[in-house]
């Protein structure tokens, strides 16, 4: 009761309940929504993954593992070619750029050393046509083709003069050319001319004790003169002195009749007209090694002379023997 004896108004409010017929708001709704997008994505991530190559999960894996430092210190990404715009290579497996590109590299030198290989080797097949056919156009010369034997090597192009029984190349024990051999020796020399390749002769003699071994001359110093007579006498034929790289005797040691070493196929001289590797191997022998010892002053003694010129190179020394 209020002051003055009035009576206040009781005010009663009164809240309906319903059932489900009321609003209970939006917020369940957002919630819903960011679950079903989250959803949406994490299948959508699923499925690119499923149809993505495993090497460029690598390529992605490894660009997340170092951003930072590609960032920074620059350079090729993943499966970098050689391609102007950096990154982005086909093979996105390669994670250094430069590891594929040297292979690259590798790759177009093996491929030039086998198309040098086989030209060289077609030149080397044409010179032994060259060979057979003026042979053939030599009425002397044919009926001496049976001791003639023309192969190829993993050296180059063979040719040996052998022996036979009744028809030698040089006199009984002598390093005297007879002049069919002589003959055929100049033939060749027009030949060799032809090519570039440089070569090696090699002379070779049967097992038989040497007549004047008494004299300390052997099998070895016999193949070492013949093989020097032939030198000569390819150059006779119009061989440039130059091409030469190697004259050496080897005795009876490598015989072509391994079987029978007195055969006097055994008895021969071979020329060998290098392939470009074989000529590499050849004139890396004469580089210098590791020095295990050498007396002192020697390096200043071994100083090389200055390289001859061309004109030098081609004239022979005076009072060499006639060619």
């Amino acid at each position: 009761m209020a002051a003055g004896g009035k009576l206040q108004p009781i005010i009663i409010k009164r809240v309906k309940k319903g059932g489900h017929g009321g609003h209970h708001g939006g917020a369940w709704k957002i919630a819903y929504a960011d679950f079903v997008t989250a959803m949406m994505a994490f299948f959508l991530l699923l499925w690119l993954l499923s149809s993505v190559s495993q090497g460029a999960l690598n390529g992605i894996a490894e660009y997340f593992r170092t951003p930072l430092k590609i960032a920074l210190m620059g350079g090729s990404r993943s499966g970098d070619t050689t391609s102007p715009i950096k990154g982005g290579g086909q093979d996105l497996t390669r994670t250094d750029g430069q590891l594929r590109k040297s292979h690259e590299i590798f790759d177009e030198k093996s491929r030039e050393k086998e198309k040098n290989r086989e030209r060289d080797k077609q030149a080397l097949s044409n010179l032994q046509k060259r060979i057979k056919e003026a042979i053939e156009n030599n009425k002397i010369l044919q009926q001496y083709k049976n001791q003639l034997l023309l192969e190829m090597t993993p050296e180059g192009l063979r040719v040996q003069i052998v022996d036979e029984k009744n028809r030698p190349m040089f006199d009984s024990g002598s390093a005297q050319l007879l002049p069919h051999t002589r003959e055929l020796l100049h033939e060749l020399g027009k030949q060799l001319n032809e090519v570039p390749n440089r070569l090696t002769i090699s002379g070779h003699t049967d097992a038989s004790q040497y007549a004047a071994g008494d004299r300390g001359m052997g099998n070895w110093e016999l193949s070492s003169e013949r093989a020097n007579a032939a030198r000569r006498e390819l150059v006779g034929g119009g061989m440039q002195d130059n091409k030469l790289l190697r004259v050496i005797g080897q005795g009876s040691a490598t015989p072509l009749d391994k079987a029978n070493p007195l055969n006097p196929v055994n008895r021969r001289i071979s020329i060998v007209v290098l392939n470009k590797e074989s000529e590499a191997a050849v004139l890396r022998e004469s580089e210098p090694g590791e020095t295990v010892y050498a007396p002192p002053g020697l390096a200043n003694r071994m100083t090389p002379p200055a390289p001859a010129t061309a004109a030098t190179a081609a004239t022979p020394p005076p009072g060499s023997p006639a060619q």
